[in-house]
């Protein structure tokens, strides 16, 4: 079976252990306004528009880099556990990831039309800010749970 687009099964364990710090770090983030974890930097951007200043393309400017560290890592995290070769890769595994991701992309974006026709003002931004992460945690959540499920012994197994 040929499984060129997948990572080697050691960039699982890699994943989680990037994923699940980043996941705290970003519902700790997202619900409080700590200034302590505040990582101001000089960075590159394409395009920078200010409220309440200038606006530049293709320059240098100095932010506030902790959510672009946190989300970067739990992007990288998330993309190494989803994508990561299982110890044993036959065509369950590929027909069960396929199932899963097809499975998380419907969901997502029911969830987002939902929010276009309910949610309004800063709410919705807040929900697109948290739409870029949610197919990949469905997709993660549903493939874990759907494979562990299968690989439980049925009780009228002996």
């Amino acid at each position: 079976m040929k499984t060129g687009l997948l990572l080697p099964h050691k960039f699982k364990l890699i994943g989680w252990c990037l994923l699940i710090p980043a996941t705290i770090a970003g519902i700790f983030l997202s619900f409080t306004n700590f200034d302590a974890l505040h990582i101001n930097s000089w960075t590159f951007a394409i395009f920078n528009d200010q409220v309440f200043g200038e606006s530049k393309s293709f320059g240098f400017i100095k932010t506030n880099m902790t959510n672009t560290i946190v989300g970067s890592i739990f992007i990288i995290g998330a993309m190494f556990v989803g994508f990561s070769k299982e110890k044993r890769e036959d065509e369950f595994i590929a027909k069960l990831r396929l199932s899963s991701l097809m499975w998380a992309v419907w969901v997502n974006y029911f969830l987002l039309l939902l929010s276009f026709l309910f949610v309004y003002g800063t709410s919705f931004l807040n929900i697109m800010l948290y739409n870029m992460f949610t197919v990949l945690i469905i997709f993660i959540t549903r493939f874990n749970y759907i494979l562990y499920k299968n690989s439980k012994p049925v009780a009228d197994e002996k």
